[in-house]
């Protein structure tokens, strides 16, 4: 029965296939190609698009708001990358021993996930601005400011997902392994260090690429929290893009070419540290 099954599947695997393979080519491939030739053009709408060569990408070399946002974002990607995978590793680590209660705390600590981007930004908004109001200032009140707002709702929102990667990536561990630590003498900082972390290094490279990814592509909790504001000083690279495309008339086509540009650093970002990772897990 199965052998059948089996030749079934290899003579009609392409009809399997297909459905995938369509959806893939309207929804990815047709998109991206068409947007890699919308960036060397100039348009209002995809049938008028006249080609204007690279004058996009130079007037995006230009734009001193475009190169803020790329430095406020890259900066936001490291602080937010860091904090979440430290945090979201020692929340897991701690669950992961025997306390009271810790299905309740894993539940309240993953909560904040589920919330929306643009109901996290108004909510944060209150939260901050009351307290800042104590000093007589906002979050609007300079884009650093806006910076450490987005840092704290961004790791108020993850960190309790990546506490369930590494949770997940811990109860995984060979347990063999940790009891021959402790017997052969090494204390606690030891087996965490040497066998704990290299053994987690699968999921700290998931936990790694969706932090990083997700700093560089944030968009409703920007848009919410501050709207860029003040003078698009805490405005990131995915708002940046949208007001260039949707708020400028006539930049469609460097929106457009910013948007090729974000895709290719997000990309080589996620190419770079996939490669790091990697090769530490091989090292281990």
């Amino acid at each position: 029965m199965i052998s059948m099954i089996g030749k079934s599947i290899r003579r009609w695997w392409a009809v399997f296939l297909l459905p995938t393979l369509v959806a893939f080519l309207i929804g990815f491939l047709i998109p991206f190609v068409m947007g890699i030739y919308l960036s060397f053009t100039r348009f209002t709408t995809v049938t008028d698009a006249h080609w204007v060569g690279l004058s996009n990408y130079s007037g995006l070399l230009a734009d001193r708001e475009f190169q803020h946002s790329l430095v406020f974002t890259v900066l936001f990607t490291i602080v937010t990358t860091l904090v979440v995978n430290v945090a979201g590793f020692f929340v897991a680590y701690m669950f992961t021993k025997a306390m009271k209660g810790a299905n309740l705390f894993r539940a309240v600590f993953f909560m904040p996930n589920l919330i929306g981007g643009i109901i996290l930004g108004y909510v944060w908004q209150l939260l901050l601005n009351g307290v800042f109001g104590h000093w007589g200032r906002s979050l609007t009140y300079s884009g650093t400011y806006g910076f450490w707002g987005l840092v704290i709702l961004m790791c108020w929102q993850q960190i309790g997902y990546m506490m369930v990667i590494y949770i997940a990536g811990m109860q995984s561990l060979p347990d063999d392994v940790m009891e021959a630590a402790s017997v052969d003498g090494a204390s606690p900082r030891q087996i965490l260090f040497r066998i704990t972390i290299p053994l987690m290094m699968p999921s700290i490279t998931v936990c790694t690429f969706l932090t990083v990814t997700n700093g560089f592509k944030l968009f409703d909790q920007n848009l919410a929290l501050t709207n860029g504001a003040p003078s698009n000083t805490s405005e990131m690279l995915a708002l940046n893009i949208y007001r260039t495309f949707y708020g400028r008339t006539g930049y469609e086509g460097v929106g457009q070419a910013k948007a090729v540009i974000f895709f290719l650093i997000v990309a080589v970002v996620a190419l770079i540290q996939n490669k790091l990772t990697t090769s530490k897990e091989v090292a281990a």
